[in-house]
């Protein structure tokens, strides 16, 4: 049953002027998907879905800070409040009819006599005694109704309900109670029913279940849960469209109603209307007979039953949706991104089904490198995700820089994918294209980039060839070393020692060389010399 169904069924309890009694339970989305006949035979009709309200105290989970809180580790006698001269009640933990343990905070309600669990008296006034019970459910869980705690002791006169919706790690305040908010906490005196639709979510302090000493009477503390949703579905609960469209399009009010834990830290207790009493401190303390938590799982509208195995609370998921929550889609179930189910339209609402993710007629298909796909919106696409076995692309079926496509593998093979293995000293980069060939740098050859060109020669990478000893050799006595360079013999320098070395002060050098062009043509132009110089001797 839904938490607005409940609702709707609350409003005909109310006309007949039945309020303040509990609700059946039966409403809308009970039902996850139906099958329906068409046209291609049968098939699902898929529709919002959540648990039945239930009391969920019996899935939960108490712990108390300090541990010691517990009275009974040290037997002693209380004192009733009305009276402080009748102290005839015993407390041992030895003895099963005289403890007060936290489990009897949840035992049937109607046992004689009552059960309640209780804590020590407050031994070390004026030190504060304060208490924290911490009620753990292991997984979110959803308000519908009132929150009720009964007292055994008189209400305390300072206490918090806090919440968490992350296992406790962090906690905020759900709602102060207090007999002078002001003094205790700061704040003004509020009522639920003093709340606004702009004001639904704010934190209040109350002063209405803190006042007055007629304990024996006046046992209840409340946090009210229906009251902020008459806010928005009227007084009676008539306008149920718009209490559904608030909750479907306000996430922050879905989350107020939403924990994993409470924690009621009790600060102050009754104490009557005289001042505390240092003489006779058995008579102060704390004691819960009951806990009335009405709710049921958080599914995200995507399953109809909720069940505890292993001590472990978890939706039975249904729209192809997982988790403890049902927060996520089931593998392969990625053809759009997960959204929680929406009440509407009213009755049915809207499943929003996990859908396949189909590439080439194959559901996710990752060729094995990949379990898990994720939607892109941008895209309108799934894609692998972590793709293993040095795979990338959409479908990881494409290699990673440094890699190459293996052909004589599969595609689904876990070597689908080579290494490169460009030479570093000979290749432009380490990657590589689909047949393995490596970007060589210039003079460099081979697959791998490790081989020289005709030309050139290998020195961590390949340089150009200056000379050898058999085609090109150095001149005028001038060595050749590791066919880069001729190392030459004095006087002579130059790539291939062809060049007479030149001595400061002298002018130009002239090359010694035959293949020096400055040199041929100095012998060309000789015998014209010659002949100009003996004319000019003749005459």
């Amino acid at each position: 049953m839904s938490l607005l169904s409940l609702l709707t069924v609350q409003t005909l309890w109310l006309s007949l002027g039945l309020s303040g009694q509990r609700f059946p339970s039966w409403g809308h989305y009970d039902l996850c998907k139906t099958q329906v006949h068409g046209d291609q035979g049968l098939s699902w009709d898929y529709m919002a879905c959540q648990p039945e309200v239930t009391q969920l105290t019996k899935f939960l989970k108490i712990s108390l800070d300090p541990p010691n809180s517990t009275c009974g580790e040290s037997p002693e006698m209380y004192c009733t409040l009305e009276n402080p001269y009748m102290c005839n009640n015993e407390c041992d933990a030895r003895t099963l009819e005289l403890s007060h343990p936290p489990e009897l905070m949840l035992d049937d309600e109607g046992r004689v006599p009552n059960t309640f669990w209780q804590s020590v008296s407050w031994r070390q006034f004026p030190e504060p005694l304060v208490v924290n019970l911490t009620l753990s459910w292991g997984k979110s869980i959803e308000l519908t109704e009132d929150i009720v705690i009964t007292f055994e002791s008189g209400r305390p006169e300072q206490m918090v309900l806090e919440k968490s919706l992350d296992h406790g790690h962090t906690w905020q305040p759900y709602q102060f109670y207090a007999v002078d908010c002001l003094n205790s906490f700061g704040m003004e005196s509020r009522k639920a029913r003093d709340l606004t639709p702009a004001s639904v979510l704010d934190i209040i302090c109350t002063e209405e279940y803190s006042r007055g000493y007629v304990w024996k009477l006046e046992k209840t503390v409340r946090f009210e849960i229906q009251a902020r949703f008459a806010l928005f579905g009227g007084p009676r609960l008539s306008d149920m469209a718009s209490l559904y469209s608030r909750l479907d399009t306000t996430k922050e009010l879905r989350d107020f109603f939403t924990v994993t834990d409470l924690r009621l830290r009790l600060l102050r207790p009754a104490t009557g209307p005289t001042s505390v009493d240092p003489l006779n401190l058995s008579k102060y303390f704390y004691a819960i007979s009951n806990l009335d938590i009405r709710g049921r799982c958080k599914c995200h509208l995507h399953a109809n039953n909720c069940i505890q195995e292993n001590g472990r609370l978890s939706c039975q998921c249904e729209h192809n949706t997982t988790g403890q929550d049902c927060g996520s889609c089931k593998n392969g179930f990625h053809g759009r991104p997960w959204t929680a189910g929406s009440y509407l339209p009213i009755p049915k609402g809207t499943a929003n089904v996990s859908t396949l993710s189909v590439f080439s007629s194959q559901v996710c298909q990752c060729f094995g490198h990949s379990m898990r796909c994720s939607y892109l919106l941008l895209f309108r696409a799934a894609v692998c995700v972590s793709c293993r076995h040095r795979t990338r692309g959409r479908h990881c079926h494409l290699c990673r820089g440094g890699y190459h496509r293996n052909p004589s593998a599969q595609l689904h093979h876990h070597n689908v994918c080579l290494d490169c293995q460009c030479n570093p000293d000979g290749s432009l980069h380490r990657r590589c294209n689909d047949t393995g060939y490596c970007d060589c740098k210039a003079g460099v050859t081979g697959p791998k980039c490790d081989k020289c060109l005709p030309g050139y020669y290998w020195h961590r990478g390949c340089r150009a060839r200056v000379c050898d000893n058999v085609l090109t050799r150095c001149e005028n006595g001038g060595v050749c070393e590791d066919n880069g360079r001729c190392l030459c013999l004095p006087p002579y320098t130059g790539l291939l020692c062809e060049k007479h070395q030149c001595k400061k002060g002298t002018g130009a050098c002239v090359s010694q060389s035959p293949q020096d062009p400055s040199f041929t043509h100095l012998l060309l132009s000789l015998p014209a010399l010659l002949i100009t110089a003996n004319d000019h001797g003749a005459l």
